[in-house]
């Protein structure tokens, strides 16, 4: 069966001397696995695998075969094409951590167009944003993530609700007993960044860069705790090198 599709490219993966197997999250499927056949081909006349780097943002003709694993891409071509992304550093730090969280925090096949729209409408916010805006991006991405994927946290933050605590799950009365460790103010901002619609809002939140390393800590530390598969974000190290 062939559907049309729109997907964002998390990870390829060389196979053979001119194919990939790529893993894109599509709009109308979910996280899925794809063969691109003849892609790294130098008799093609143009590096159509530049298609596929992470991040990429593509319109597609894809076959899906019911019971298998494996599936092919027929046709494609870029549906957003970055102006800034990858002549940025920051920008591109950015949008490889956020492709990381994907990669590791969507389950296979489970359809989320909601979230789709999100990381889609994030990317090319993302690449249009003032580089002086952009320092808030990976912490507001990643809570999004884990909310539209069913890992809120519970209660709000309050006179009585200061802390955050990974053991009540969210907000809490009481500080926690193991790191990582947050202040009330860090907890404070986290509050702010739940209720932002999206990246607009979160452009004037002051925040030092601390404080922001803090709660990516901590809510990747809530994840990996309420979701058992989350893992370590590689890229989380470049991330804190470049991001001020």
């Amino acid at each position: 069966m062939l559907i049309k599709t729109q997907g964002i490219v998390l990870r390829p993966v060389r196979y053979g001397d001119t194919n990939l197997v790529v893993t894109v999250f599509t709009n109308e499927m979910g996280l899925k696995a794809f063969m691109v056949k003849g892609v790294r081909s130098s008799s093609s006349g143009k590096n159509k695998a530049a298609y596929f780097q992470p991040g990429t943002i593509l319109d597609m003709v894809v076959a899906e075969t019911a019971g298998r694993s494996m599936h092919y891409i027929r046709e494609f071509s870029a549906s957003y094409i970055y102006s800034n992304i990858h002549q940025d550093v920051m920008r591109n730090s950015i949008m490889l951590f956020s492709v990381e969280v994907l990669l590791r925090l969507l389950p296979e096949n489970a359809h989320f167009p909601a979230l789709f729209s999100v990381s889609r409408t994030f990317l090319t916010s993302l690449d249009n944003a003032p580089a002086s805006n952009v320092a808030n991006f990976p912490l507001w991405f990643l809570l999004q993530c884990g909310r539209l994927l069913g890992y809120e946290l519970n209660g709000r933050f309050a006179e009585d609700t200061p802390y955050l605590n990974r053991e009540d799950g969210g907000f809490s009365s009481h500080p926690p007993s193991s790191a990582p460790y947050t202040t009330t103010e860090d907890a404070r901002l986290m509050s702010e960044m739940l209720m932002a619609a999206d990246t607009a809002d979160i452009a004037s939140f002051t925040a030092g860069s601390e404080s922001r390393y803090r709660l990516i800590d901590w809510y990747i530390a809530f994840l990996q705790q309420y979701t058992g598969h989350f893992g370590n974000i590689r890229s989380l190290v470049i991330l804190r090198s470049v991001l001020h």
